[in-house]
């Protein structure tokens, strides 16, 4: 496969156990000569102000999230969401993601 075009979802995982975001996506992903894929899409359906609140959230903690394709129960793919301003989404392969991330929470 050298292209793909069609929908997938992206996960927000806390933990192995504990999915705190699924987003349905219309996604073409395009594969180099040396097996490196990128990706660009949107979300499949316009969130609303809870999913928004709830997706920007989550990206500012950390915008990792697996992605899963179709026929897929859960993503194995972990890439990098960096969003446009137009909504458009650009997702990278992130291979070398360890699974931690550095939150701070400002409780005052």
């Amino acid at each position: 496969m050298d292209r793909f075009a069609g929908q997938a979802r992206l996960e927000w995982w806390a933990n192995h156990a504990t999915c705190l975001g699924e987003y349905d996506i219309d996604i073409t992903v395009t594969v180099d000569v040396v097996g490196q894929w990128q990706a660009t899409g949107r979300h499949a359906n316009a969130l609303d102000t809870i999913q928004r609140d709830g997706w920007d959230f989550l990206m500012e903690m950390d915008p990792h999230f697996s992605i899963a394709f179709p026929g897929e129960d859960r993503g194995g793919i972990m890439v990098l969401v960096v969003e446009a301003g137009d909504g458009t989404l650009r997702l990278t392969e992130a291979s070398d993601w360890d699974g931690s991330g550095n939150v701070t929470f400002d409780l005052t």
